[in-house]
């Protein structure tokens, strides 16, 4: 074989990898569409998709937050356990007013991302050992404030889950406006384009004077207060405050949101518009194994190869 031949096939090599990271989630999605389509009994109905919109809302909105986090080369496993959290803050200030307790909640995941980011920036722990501490201490928390699930009868928080605007859920609105708001301070704001210049290398944004600290606090703070509000929007769709089971495995289908939306865990670049896609393909995975009668165990090892696709595409050209 000619040495001409062997770089025609590596640039074919490259080239498909590239399609896969940039455009293999929108594949994904359009593929589990038409297999539910073809095969899902009333798929094609107004009620389903709006079910499968909410449930994706809070995904999505974890995912965000998660994105960053990965974007400046770190992760965040405390988004579960933020999740539950602020559903047990709710639950415990629902007395004085839903507005009191939802700012509450936000304030709460506030202080667990200021205190992952003080971890990570000011005492050098790697961000999965810090956040992983705050993912066991956040959801033993969670169970001390509020120790079983307790019922949410507020109308204001009610309506926040189950309410919409012509025929669109408060939920779907909400998360879409915090995607586009990500979206611009990520493309558009001297924060976006620090935060992606310590992803792209911490030691070289430090010698251009970048501070490193603030934006790597400022990253995780934003984590946090998006895990948070999912967790209150979670807690409103399911009118229950649930701390045991509420965010369970979120930070696993954050994660796989992100890393099939094409942000490399190597940090440098953050792609809204794919985490977007990501979380639609994770939810179009798993109501088309549930509607076909398989275990929910499945969902998860289906998650872990599209993880392991994923980042072997983006390891693959990386070496490129």
């Amino acid at each position: 074989m000619s040495e001409l031949t062997l770089g025609r096939a590596g640039v074919d090599r490259d080239r498909l990898l590239r399609l896969l990271q940039d455009y293999g989630v929108y594949a994904g999605v359009a593929v589990l569409l038409l297999v539910n389509i073809a095969f899902t009994p009333h798929f094609l109905s107004t009620e389903n998709f709006r079910t499968q919109a909410v449930q994706v809302a809070p995904v999505l909105i974890v995912a965000l937050g998660m994105a960053l986090a990965i974007g400046s080369e770190g992760v965040d496993l405390s988004v579960g356990s933020v999740m539950a959290l602020a559903t047990s803050v709710v639950s415990l200030y629902l007395g004085y007013g839903p507005l009191i307790a939802v700012v509450a909640a936000l304030v709460g995941g506030a202080l667990v991302g200021v205190a992952n980011g003080a971890l990570v920036a000011f005492i050098g722990v790697q961000p999965i050992v810090a956040t992983l501490a705050l993912m066991v201490a956040g959801r033993g928390l969670a169970l001390v404030l509020l120790p079983q699930l307790k019922d949410v009868r507020d109308p204001g928080l009610r309506s926040l889950g189950t309410g919409d605007v012509l025929g669109i859920p408060y939920l779907v609105l909400i998360a879409a406006a915090l995607a586009l708001l990500v979206a611009f301070v990520v493309r558009r704001t001297t924060f976006g384009r620090q935060l992606l210049a310590i992803g792209d290398s911490r030691p070289a944004a430090q010698l251009a004077g970048l501070p490193v600290r603030r934006v790597l606090i400022l990253v995780y703070v934003a984590s946090g207060v998006l895990a948070a509000i999912a967790g209150v929007l979670a807690t409103a769709r399911l009118t229950a405050s649930d701390p045991t089971s509420l965010g369970n495995l979120m930070e696993l289908s954050a994660i796989t949101a992100v890393v099939v939306g094409g942000t490399p865990l190597t940090g440098g670049r953050v792609r809204i518009g794919g985490t977007v896609a990501g979380a639609v393909l994770i939810q179009l995975l798993t109501a088309t194994l549930i509607k076909h009668d398989l275990p929910p165990s499945w969902t998860q090892i289906a998650q872990a190869v599209v993880i392991v696709l994923a980042v072997y595409a983006a390891r693959e050209r990386g070496k490129r």
